[in-house]
């Protein structure tokens, strides 16, 4: 599970940023879920968490700096060879923050119940810093020390990686060293390489919303296909199944089933879906994979396309012990407040799962938790984040881009 992600100077997160699924002390959490440790301990973790904010605020920027942190892991070897530096996005907004690193550190807990911080620094044109810890009985382990501005740049406190020297020698000034480790399939490394490849899988509305049609396709041929059509038919959407018809170039299209009054069954075309539905659709597969191996799933704009009662039954999904017996989690960014409550008033989110977004008047972004504005235990959330009393709320007054659009025109007519 994902305890913790850190990060800085990347996009418009230029100071350190910190997003945590661990629940806060002293606070009440019936969401959360108990994390055995491998040293006995536990660990209270939420399924999810929230990211609110205004537009441009940065939010869809700290899953992105999630996506960016697993891409090198995965790519840094055996594709960064192309470019001519390291493909990465500091802060643009002032020339100190370009020429410094750009940080990332992410704290896990793998199936073994093993502990692990794993981080790394990128320059410009070399890996600056990466570092290894791991927590098998409590206290800290170092593993890897690697430092670009030392004499000798990898150090390896305990002598705990095998082939370190071989690995150390061959691992490229612009790769990762746990993405050369990989490449030979390490015994010992591979299993945290894994844990990247298979979690922080990130949806957005507009990229890749095809391919992931195209998956959740692929996934009503096999064992998913029930609980896919279910999910359909639930939503209210009219659909009463799905049929996979095989295309002549051999690739696959869904029709969704829809049943008349008449009880008269019709199979419309793919393109006479609503946005919704294929939205709705799109989300399922990768969705009940997360569901079905225990994975992070990063989701930006959860309530873009979808109803806000669709997108509170995804956060109940992953609420469902149940639902959700592997442990998945999800991150998800969303400008909508009614996601902060039920219809009955009732929170749908614990305090400690909300984190808002803010720039400052230089761009910069900064993420806090709700937590930190101290709600009470009765307060509504979603009419004080509308009232701004935690912040991360347009500074719009009431009226004021229709004065400004009026005075604009005035200002036109007079020089015209």
């Amino acid at each position: 599970m994902l305890l913790r992600f850190r990060v800085a100077n990347v996009r418009s997160l230029r100071d350190e940023q910190e997003l945590s699924f661990v629940v806060p002390p002293e606070e009440d959490a019936p969401a959360a879920r108990s994390v055995k440790l491998s040293d006995g301990s536990t660990v209270e973790v939420f399924p999810l968490v929230g990211i609110f904010g205004a537009n441009a605020s940065g939010k869809s920027n700290v899953l992105a700096a999630l996506t960016q942190m697993r891409n090198a892991v995965l790519n840094s070897y055996a594709q960064w060879t192309s470019y001519k530096g390291i493909p990465r996005e500091s802060f643009a907004l002032d020339a100190k923050s370009v020429g410094e690193s750009s940080f990332y550190e992410v704290d896990f807990v793998g199936d073994d119940g093993v502990r692990w911080t794993y981080g790394f620094e990128l320059g410009e044109q070399r890996v600056e810093a990466e570092w290894l810890h791991s927590y098998p009985r409590g206290r800290r382990q170092e593993w890897l020390d690697r430092d670009a501005s030392r004499e000798q740049e990898f150090a390896f406190p305990g002598n705990r990686i095998h082939d370190r020297a071989r690995l150390a020698r061959t691992t490229r000034p612009n790769a990762l060293f746990l993405s050369r480790a990989a490449t030979d399939n390490h015994p010992q490394l591979s299993v945290l390489y894994r844990w990247f490849n298979d979690n922080l899988w990130l949806i957005n509305p507009e990229d890749d919303r095809v391919a992931r049609e195209g998956f959740t396709t692929e996934q009503l041929q096999g064992p998913r296909k029930q609980r896919i059509e279910e999910l359909l038919s639930v939503a209210d959407l009219g659909i009463t199944g799905a049929r996979v018809e095989r295309r002549p170039d051999g690739t696959h299209q869904v029709a969704l089933l829809h049943t008349a009054e008449s009880g008269a069954v019709t199979a419309l075309d793919w393109s006479q879906e609503s946005f919704g539905t294929r939205s709705w659709f799109a989300l399922l597969g990768p969705m009940l994979l997360a569901l079905d191996t225990g994975a992070v799933l990063l989701v930006d704009e959860l309530d873009s396309s979808l109803h806000p009662r669709f997108a509170a039954e995804v956060v109940r999904i992953f609420h469902d012990p149940l639902v959700n017996p592997h442990g998945a989690q999800l991150a998800f960014t969303s400008h909508d407040p009614s996601m902060l409550s039920t219809p009955s008033g009732g929170r749908l989110l614990d305090a400690g799962q909300v984190w808002l977004t803010e720039k400052d008047d230089h761009g910069a972004t900064d993420l806090y938790p709700l937590t930190a504005a101290e709600p009470g235990d009765e307060e509504d959330l979603t009419k004080s984040y509308l009232a701004g009393a935690f912040g991360a709320v347009p500074g719009v007054i009431e009226g004021q881009i229709g004065r400004r659009l009026l005075a604009v025109r005035e200002r036109e007519a007079e020089g015209s």
